[in-house]
């Protein structure tokens, strides 16, 4: 099926698509599912330095997590592809096929993994709290999948079953055509329709607590790679079993996901008070500012309407001083152990504290 030409019946049973697996520059093939996946990290990235300040992080860290996410996970998501295609990659002779990436070969569940270990090696390094990082890996999985499943369109692979849908995938080889479900289709809309939602309300309103985000992906996420998953035909098995690895995984995320979020919701539970969340719309700077003002700050001596009661009580003077004035304390009827206060300034100075 590598070569099979694509259609799509809903918009034309005649219209048949030989779409190219990679496209080669100065004589080197860069295929195409590795520049959409490169594609997908790179527009994660620049969203998340535009939005940094929703998951609490600096520009800096984003581009440290992106620089240690790549690496990491691409490594996960081939250890975790490998442990389930045992005989394909161990074994005389195909020791080789473990470092071709540019085959394919790639499991998502596995990256989330390699890349969380190394948000918490990041996070222990550099004393940053985990769930800020998991925030930013729940906004940047969303778009990297979603645009990253447009790999395996190129590809011809990660589609499901056979079925007559009206929006039905057509593969064409040897004059025989199979109409399938577009799973990865199914995968990249669903990312988008969860990225959408989470964006929304990270703008319209702030996270409870650090990690929020994250749940929401797993649980989103979760929820409809199990039902997607069911119609794949390509799936990773547990050995000599019939149940399907990232089915069975998709459900557990799923259901711990979406308890903690329930939990956490009924419980009230809110981020501590040093780690106040705000909507990103706000400058978290400025705000920090302002609440770090004293009362004595925020309150101006040539207020208009200033209540004559709140006057410096140490001079006696009802009336309170008047901007400029300079008034000293005394604890003496001298003038002159008033310092350099200047008789003119008050009309009856009295005896303070007296």
């Amino acid at each position: 099926m590598d070569t099979a030409l694509i259609s799509f019946p809903i918009f034309g049973e005649g219209h048949l698509f030989d779409v190219p697996r990679y496209i080669t520059v100065f004589g080197f093939r860069l295929y195409l599912y590795g520049l959409f996946i490169t594609a997908g990290f790179a527009l994660a990235a620049l969203y998340l330095i535009r939005r940094h300040k929703v998951v609490g992080l600096t520009k800096d860290n984003v581009l440290d997590l992106v620089i240690m996410a790549v690496p990491c996970g691409l490594i996960g998501a081939r250890l975790y592809y490998m442990l389930f295609n045992f005989d394909q990659y161990f074994g005389p002779g195909k020791w080789r096929n473990i470092i071709m990436f540019r085959e394919g070969g790639l499991a998502i569940y596995g990256g989330v993994i390699g890349g969380a270990i190394a948000f918490l090696i990041y996070a222990r390094v550099r004393k940053i709290n985990f769930g800020k990082l998991l925030d930013a890996a729940g906004f940047g999985l969303f778009i990297g999948q979603a645009v990253g499943r447009w790999g395996n369109f190129f590809n011809r692979e990660a589609y499901g079953i056979a079925t007559d849908a009206p929006w039905r995938m057509g593969l064409s080889s040897g004059g025989v055509t199979t109409y399938v479900h577009p799973t990865f289709l199914y995968e990249a809309l669903w990312n988008v329709i969860g990225l959408i939602i989470m964006h929304v309300y990270s703008k319209r309103s702030k996270a409870k607590y650090r990690g929020q985000y994250f749940l929401f992906y797993v649980a989103w996420y979760g929820f409809g790679r199990f039902m997607i998953e069911g119609i794949r035909t390509d799936s990773l098995f547990i050995s000599g079993t019939d149940i399907r690895v990232s089915q069975l995984l998709a459900a557990l995320s799923f259901s711990v996901a979406a308890i903690l979020l329930v939990r956490n919701h009924l419980r009230g539970k809110q981020s501590p008070d040093d780690e106040e969340l705000e909507p990103d719309d706000v400058d978290a700077d400025l705000v920090g500012e302002v609440l770090a003002l004293s009362d004595e700050d925020l309150w101006s001596d040539d207020e208009d309407d200033l209540d004559p009661d709140d006057a410096d009580a140490e001079t006696g003077d009802a009336d309170g001083p008047e901007p400029g004035d300079e008034v000293a304390q005394t604890d003496s009827d001298d003038p002159e152990t008033n310092g350099k206060h200047d008789p003119d300034d008050v009309d009856d100075p009295e005896p303070d504290g007296k």
